[in-house]
């Protein structure tokens, strides 16, 4: 009986995890699944390890505080790893931790499969170093990474559809766009404006009261119903002072019915910003983060690009960013009215979002396939 090491030490690694799991477990069904995960893979019958939900941390600051926690975590999922024999070992994005794990089972034998790269080309460049040496396939969701990875001296590196445009295939291709000019015309009796402030605690706690600060005032001007939706993985509470002024709540798993609802959408940086492209949604991206974790954005990355995932797939500013003290009301208010009283500035923004499932189409490797044959010993 094989079996097989999964790290989802996050809740968009699993939601990535997902996409291809379920076909994964029919393709190798004698392989037991064990490892790092939240509640959708203990569904599918993984045996977790530890629950991402107190596994999960994020920026530098966040990582300085689990140290001890992720030392511990590193050697149990090694020994457990030795002891179950284990052969392969899929590590999904979390960058640092999963790096690390990789150079420790690498010395045991044990096959790595990297699924999301992590993002050398942003910072960190000799990264790729260490995946060249440890990971027997890389598999990148983002349209230049495989040509940089490669030209770095990673020998097997495989570019894939995004996760989102698998998760949501049926949905993209049911999808009926809104006729822009109804959209348009709309503004002058109602906007409905969707509220993602993140799936973290402190991003909630960051983005909210701003996010509301910025509804109050273009309320003064502006018919404007709330949508807003909550993660499960985030305190319930930090939602409570705000919801009599909320008209829709919805959580995470009605995502997609949200964007059916709304015209126009402020977002926590992350995946989710990818999702509002594909369902050309214009967004505002708004990030704030700790002091210490500017302070090293600022004096040790280089990368002065476009840090939302939208962005960064298009390849230019298509949604507006604001960054630490630029998340304010006026500068959000500023950038949903450039769609709302410019209509050639809306349409042109929708217009640009529209291939944005054609740019993370990957090269249509049938990835469950490709990871079962690897569990199943066929030689790449």
């Amino acid at each position: 009986m094989n079996t097989c090491l999964i790290i989802a030490g996050e809740k968009s690694g699993e939601e990535h995890c997902m996409s291809f799991f379920k076909d994964l477990k029919k393709l190798s069904p004698q392989t037991i699944f064990w490892g790092v995960g939240g509640d959708a893979l203990k569904r599918e019958g993984v045996e977790i390890i530890y629950h991402l939900q107190g596994f999960s941390t994020w920026g530098i600051s966040g990582v300085f505080g689990k140290i001890g926690f992720y030392y511990r975590a590193l050697k149990k999922i090694k020994r457990m790893a030795v002891e179950k024999k284990c052969k392969t070992a899929i590590l999904i994005d979390f960058q640092t931790f999963n790096l690390i794990l990789a150079w420790m089972l690498k010395k045991k034998g044990i096959n790595i499969l990297y699924y999301v790269a992590p993002q050398a080309w942003a910072w960190k460049a000799w990264r790729a170093d260490i995946l060249k040496k440890v990971v027997h396939t890389l598999f990148t969701i983002i349209p230049f990474e495989k040509e940089w990875f490669t030209s770095r001296g990673v020998e097997r590196v495989k570019s894939v559809t995004h996760p989102l445009a698998i998760t949501y295939r049926n949905e993209l291709d049911a999808l009926e766009n809104k006729n822009p000019d109804e959209i348009y015309r709309g503004f002058n009796k109602e906007i409905n404006l969707l509220l993602l402030p993140g799936s973290r605690n402190f991003e909630v706690e960051e983005l909210l009261p701003i996010f509301f600060e910025s509804v109050i005032h273009l309320k003064k001007t502006n018919n404007v119903k709330i949508h807003l939706v909550k993660s499960t993985s985030v305190n319930p509470q930090l939602y409570t002072q705000f919801e009599k002024n909320i008209d829709y709540a919805y959580f995470d798993d009605k995502l997609v019915y949200a964007f059916g609802k709304s015209d126009l959408c402020l977002a926590a940086s992350g995946t989710v910003t990818l999702a509002t492209a594909l369902f050309q949604l214009p967004t505002v991206i708004c990030y704030k983060s700790s002091l210490l974790n500017e302070y090293i954005f600022r004096t040790m990355i280089s990368y002065r690009g476009p840090i939302g995932l939208a962005n960064i797939v298009h390849q230019e500013y298509v949604y507006p960013e604001l960054i630490q003290d630029q998340v304010s009301s006026y500068n959000i208010i500023r950038h949903l009215e450039k769609w709302i009283h410019n209509k050639s500035f809306f349409y042109q923004t929708k217009r640009e979002l529209s291939d944005t499932k054609d740019k993370i189409l990957g090269e249509g490797l049938d990835v469950p396939k490709y990871m079962a044959d690897i569990l199943n010993e066929v030689k790449y």
